[in-house]
């Protein structure tokens, strides 16, 4: 019997498309029944209908902001606008819109913020750093494995991280690698190894990634 997977799926579906027929999962995982797909996919969709109605009520936060508002306020509505752009980028659907609407509020809130900040050329240096941080964090989760990794709770488990970093594309993992320290990724390197030397008949793709890894490597 075929699978239906979706087009856009959530966290949860796309790991299990990774486990799928991939030798370097265990192999009771590999196999992917269709009611373990559907309860994935439900769950992928009430986290979905939670975050849009999470979403919805800081939208009318954002907007209901006093042009007085104190800076706690405005810093506080900023941070969570951050969270919600990382969750938005693990979501099921094409949540592009959403990303989108995120990106003009929080252009808006440091709008107010560098006004405020007009003064001091300091803060106006911090802001910009924070700014092209931030533009560089959300380039990252155009990945969907980042945003997976991220999440406060992830769906990969620490004894799958080697076998899911060999799975993926070579673009995805340049992105997802910077996320680890150097003994970070010595261990996922040996890890890896080991699973590249146990394994049936891994993808060729696996010694490429692996190879990737390496060169992560300090000398």
């Amino acid at each position: 019997m075929s699978l239906h997977f979706s087009e856009y799926p959530g966290r949860r579906e796309r790991h299990l498309r990774r486990k799928q027929d991939n030798p370097l999962f265990p192999e009771q995982e590999r196999e992917i029944s269709e009611s373990t797909l559907e309860a994935a996919q439900k769950l992928d969709h009430d986290e979905l209908v939670a975050f849009i109605s999470d979403f919805r009520k800081l939208v009318q936060e954002a907007f209901g902001l006093k042009p007085n508002e104190g800076s706690e306020v405005i810093l506080r509505l900023k941070e969570r606008l951050d969270q919600a752009y990382e969750q938005a980028a693990g979501l099921a659907d094409d949540q592009t819109e959403t990303r989108d609407a995120i990106k003009k509020l929080l252009a808006i809130i440091m709008s107010t913020v560098r006004k405020g900040a007009a003064d001091d050329p300091t803060a106006l240096l911090e802001l910009t750093q924070e700014e092209q941080a931030r533009a560089t964090h959300f380039e990252l989760l155009q990945h969907s494995l980042v945003a997976d990794l991220l999440d406060p709770v992830s769906v990969i488990a620490e004894n799958e991280l080697a076998a899911t970093l060999l799975s993926v594309s070579r673009e995805e993992l340049d992105a997802v690698l910077i996320l680890f320290d150097q003994e970070q990724l010595t261990l996922l390197c040996a890890e890896s190894e080991r699973l590249l030397d146990v394994a049936d008949h891994p993808q060729p793709s696996a010694m490429d990634r692996l190879q990737q890894m390496r060169e992560h490597l300090e000398p």
